[in-house]
């Protein structure tokens, strides 16, 4: 099958819009949402706070018989102040089953006599808790706003490089034209998160910068092949509409992308089912953005170069054939 991705770059280039426009959405609605105040529902890695792990003693009879339920560990929260917490439930392996037997709850900064008696609280509505599994971490606030102004700064970096690196292999346009596509795909992950946090209540963490800078060494590992092949036909065929050039060089490298994207989206998704909590949103990240990465570097930054280079160069353009008159 041969694609023609230049015939409907107005259809790919609306399908991205419409993505993006939802994610900015989502963003600025966040913003002004009480409980999230900014783009992206942060996690403690971000604002500081307590997290709270606790899982129940199994060992003890009768202690696991009845299900965890959230309404109540909700409940049980809401009466010591801490309404606004996020709380999720833990899976634990007993036997061959995965069991829902434990509950992380992330909130506000707590001093030791407030964790004693939100514990004794929920020991006493779902059961005792096995003190050997039980895990509290704090984050300060400093933290993590270091951590986050060090991994926009590792994304500033990688764009400039990127972008001296495109240039020196190629020309300013085409690096100009990847970065582009980058910043793309950067906000079709980002725009979906918020959605995900805004509506799932999804946090994005430290892992999270790791993701997007990940995405973006894939995504322009998938364009600098195609635009190495176009450069490479550009040279044996000047003559040729720079439409043609930019099909055919697609076309050529289309089976590469795809099966290299199928291999690692393979990986991620065997991550994301049976990673655990820690990876699970790290790997779903990865999975949106390497999937965009793959549409960026086919779809947007090779019709972006045909866009340019018809209007900046005196290159031929392409004109459908037409059968002649009878």
């Amino acid at each position: 099958m041969r694609l023609d991705i230049n015939k409907a770059r107005g259809t790919w280039w609306t399908i991205s819009a419409v993505i993006i426009l939802a994610g900015i959405i989502s963003m600025v609605i966040s913003s002004f949402n009480p409980s999230i105040k900014a783009p992206l529902r942060p996690s403690l890695d971000f604002i500081g706070g307590t997290r709270l792990q606790f899982v129940r003693d199994c060992g003890q009879p009768g202690n696991c018989d009845q299900p965890i339920d959230i309404n109540l560990v909700r409940e049980v929260a809401k009466s010591q102040g801490l309404g606004d917490s996020s709380i999720q439930l833990i899976s634990e392996k007993i036997g061959n089953k995965n069991v829902e037997n434990g509950i992380t709850i992330r909130t506000k900064n707590l001093e030791t006599e407030q964790r004693s008696n939100l514990q004794t609280a929920l020991t006493e509505k779902i059961g005792a808790f096995d003190p050997q599994k039980n895990q509290i971490d704090s984050v300060g606030a400093t933290l993590g706003k270091e951590l986050f102004t060090s991994g926009v700064l590792a994304l500033i970096v990688s764009f400039i490089g990127i972008t001296i690196y495109m240039t020196f292999r190629f020309q300013l346009d085409y690096a100009l034209l990847a970065i582009v596509a980058l910043f793309h795909d950067i906000l079709v992950t980002t725009g979906i998160f918020s959605i995900l946090g805004l509506v799932f209540g999804i946090e994005v963490d430290s892992l999270f910068i790791v993701a997007l800078l990940t995405i973006t060494g894939f995504s322009v590992n998938d364009t600098v092949v195609i635009y190495d092949r176009i450069r490479e036909t550009i040279k044996l065929h000047p003559e040729q509409p720079i439409a043609e050039v930019v099909d055919n060089a697609v076309n050529q490298t289309l089976s590469r992308s795809i099966n290299t994207t199928l291999t690692t989206l393979l990986t991620l998704t065997a991550i994301f089912l049976f990673g655990g909590e820690t990876l699970h949103y790290f790997s779903l990240a990865l999975i949106v953005g390497f999937l965009m990465g793959a549409y960026s570097s086919i779809f947007i930054a090779s019709t972006l170069l045909i866009w340019w280079r018809e209007r900046s160069q005196n290159y031929p353009v392409k004109t459908p054939v037409t059968s002649p008159e009878s």
